[in-house]
């Protein structure tokens, strides 16, 4: 199975409550650049979400993409949430290409548990493939990496 790891595209400042801020318009293109990109090499089945806006906004660029595959909104996907019950969650979930949208640096956690590795930063928008025959810690190894244009 492919679990594709997906970070938010650029959001707005801080000018509202983080659960309500939104993607910029630079943010839009990076989730477009990274729904292309992910619509182009995969096919996912199912798409999973953090309750955020701006996480929500990203995976609609995705849902463009691949209009007919199911998506829902995973409540513990959130920045401050614990990586290891996101997982856990995820885990229970049954899909041959899974693409889970969310925030660091929760999303760099959940991938370092799927590796076994040191959690690494992940860029705006960025996508991240691992591949392993059942959603567990250190099972994964990591396939495919893409980062959209990044602001300067």
């Amino acid at each position: 199975m492919k679990v594709i790891l997906v970070r938010h595209g650029q959001a707005e400042d801080k000018t509202r409550p983080d659960s309500a801020r939104q993607l910029t318009d630079f943010g839009q293109q990076q989730a477009t650049q990274t729904a292309e990109y992910i619509s182009t090499h995969y096919q996912p089945d199912y798409f999973v979400v953090s309750p955020y806006k701006r996480a929500q906004q990203t995976l609609a660029a995705l849902q463009s993409c691949a209009p007919d595959v199911p998506s829902q909104i995973q409540d513990n996907l959130t920045p401050s949430d614990d990586a290891r019950q996101a997982l856990i969650d995820i885990g229970d979930i049954e899909s041959e290409c899974l693409v889970v949208v969310c925030h660091m640096s929760i999303v760099a956690h959940i991938a370092g548990l799927l590796t076994g590795d040191y959690p690494e930063p992940f860029s705006l928008a960025e996508a991240r493939v691992f591949e392993m025959d059942f959603v567990m810690t250190g099972m994964a190894t990591e396939t495919d990496r893409f980062v959209p244009d990044q602001p300067y």
